[in-house]
């Protein structure tokens, strides 16, 4: 009788202790994740300021989506209602409009894209068009949303898609041919603000790219 009391004793002692282990890991891992909470709301505000007070200089260009690329030609500053207020003036050229950006309020805006990026948009160019069978009005929608999107490679793509190999008249609609017209022109203006290169040169190697040259010299 006495050793059955005494391996009763030993086991409950070992229960015990297996609590008291457990218990230590439950309290040490609610202190990680209050530590870790406490943590997260600095680490986004460090990786928002770069993106929200980007810094362009004078005579720089950069995209507006709306309307395309635009200079910026001035950087001034006003006192609207006690508060100081710095801003960019960017002049459109292709649509001979001048823009009023506050600096703080500058998320829409984008530098112009690198020659990389251009590259990549003439290898879309390069691509057949995709056709969809959706009523006309309904693509007309999403093509001009891609034209405001701001985006290069959208930009090209409705380009390419909308691309006759042809200037004949009756090949398009009117609708899809102004569709084309501004998308092929914000395409453009980038172009030659990222090349550097005269209008002509980038027309040429825009059409190459799209067929257009070939077809052209045969209709001649």
């Amino acid at each position: 009788m006495p050793k059955k009391k005494k391996i009763k004793k030993v086991k409950i002692l070992k229960n015990k202790k297996v609590s008291k282990i457990k218990t230590g890991i439950k309290t040490s891992e609610k202190k990680t994740v209050i530590l870790g909470s406490d943590e997260k709301p600095e680490i986004k505000k460090i990786k928002k300021q770069p993106t929200e007070k980007r810094i362009y200089n004078l005579k720089d260009y950069v995209v507006y989506p709306k309307h395309g690329v635009g200079k910026i030609i001035a950087v001034e500053k006003a006192t609207i209602g006690q508060i100081d207020i710095q801003f960019y003036k960017i002049f459109i050229e292709k649509e001979k409009l001048t823009l009023t950006v506050p600096i703080n309020q500058q998320s829409k805006l984008r530098p112009v894209s690198s020659v990389n990026q251009i590259n990549k948009c003439i290898s879309i160019l390069k691509t057949k068009p995709k056709i969809k069978r959706t009523m006309w009005s309904r693509r007309a929608q999403e093509y001009d949303q891609k034209i405001n999107s701001g985006k290069i490679y959208e930009l090209a793509e409705v380009v390419k898609d909308l691309n006759k190999n042809t200037d004949i008249i009756a090949d398009q609609s009117y609708s899809e041919r102004q569709l084309f017209e501004k998308a092929y022109e914000r395409l453009k203006s980038e172009f030659e603000a990222v090349l550097k290169v005269s209008p002509e040169d980038v027309q040429k190697k825009m059409d190459k790219a799209l067929g257009r040259t070939a077809t052209l010299e045969s209709a001649e």
